[in-house]
């Protein structure tokens, strides 16, 4: 399962590389890496770290919104917070360099070159994917630069002659569309660290990306 994701149809380079000031877009602390990790925890887990750590709302506050005593509530964000260390890293990537990688991990996929894709991915990458039991998807995650590049060249080899590739922000960062007869059948969503990809997230479950257009 993967969190719906947060589409803008700007697709233009100065629109990629835009100052967040400049255009509605996720803050940095709500990525789609963190809301991955964050589907990790319990709801009350959740919902302790979100409104005390993201909002700042006092324990006692909190404690009446999930119906549990302050102490209790400390403890769950205390987990929750655990959790969220081990799982994410937030790191502030230079929107030029995520719209290179993302470019280059774009040409090696389309172009079937396992060698480049692999050159661009993180030796720890992983892949996920989400079909909402409605649409074909790999049921548990894919891991290591080598796996991941296989089953993305080897997805992009059953592409039917209408379908292309469009760039998108996604989550507020560069990512692609997949089209097929100008119908919007894939979102991709790209962590990228150190110029690698680190994290390739593919939201197919058709009721998540319905409401987007695709320009």
């Amino acid at each position: 399962w993967l969190p719906e994701p947060f589409v803008e149809r700007s697709t233009t380079h100065a629109a990629l590389n835009a100052d967040p000031a400049d255009r509605i877009t996720l803050d940095e602390t709500v990525g789609f890496a963190l809301l991955v990790v964050l589907e990790t925890l319990t709801p009350a887990e959740r919902t302790a770290w979100v409104l005390h750590d993201l909002f700042g709302m006092p324990f006692a506050e909190v404690s009446a919104a999930v119906g549990r005593t302050p102490a209790a509530v400390r403890q769950l964000a205390a987990r929750a917070r655990k959790h969220v260390a081990a799982g994410y890293t937030r790191v502030e990537v230079d929107p030029t360099l995520h719209h290179a990688t993302v470019a280059a991990f774009t040409r090696a996929t389309t172009a079937g070159d396992l060698a480049g894709l692999i050159a661009v991915l993180d030796p720890e990458v992983t892949l996920t994917s989400d079909g909402g039991g409605q649409v074909n998807a790999a049921r548990r995650p894919v891991l290591g630069a080598d796996r991941v590049a296989r089953f993305l060249v080897g997805l992009a080899r059953t592409a039917s002659p209408g379908q292309r590739t469009e760039q998108l922000i996604v989550n507020g960062a560069p990512g692609l569309a997949i089209l097929r007869d100008d119908e919007l059948i894939l979102v991709v969503s790209l962590t990228v660290q150190n110029a690698l990809v680190q994290r390739v997230d593919l939201v197919l479950a058709p009721d998540k990306i319905a409401h987007i257009t695709v320009a």
